[in-house]
């Protein structure tokens, strides 16, 4: 998957550390609420759970973008 970042910038080059949130950490971030809100509702669950649920909220939402 190719890394998009979230808040671009004009510079000129980027490393992996310049380009800073990339677009899929975003929507991470935006689906957390909702993977912490399933998880609460499971009968157990570790809390990596829920970042991982959230990324797969990303990814899916990464690929719904691809034409």
């Amino acid at each position: 998957m190719k890394t998009i970042p979230a808040f671009p910038t004009n510079a000129m080059s980027h490393d992996e550390f310049d380009i800073g949130m990339t677009l899929r950490d975003y929507f991470a971030a935006k689906a957390l609420p909702m993977a912490i809100k399933e998880m609460n509702e499971a009968e157990s669950y570790d809390i990596n759970d829920a970042a991982i649920v959230a990324y797969q909220y990303a990814d899916a939402m990464m690929d719904a973008r691809q034409p």
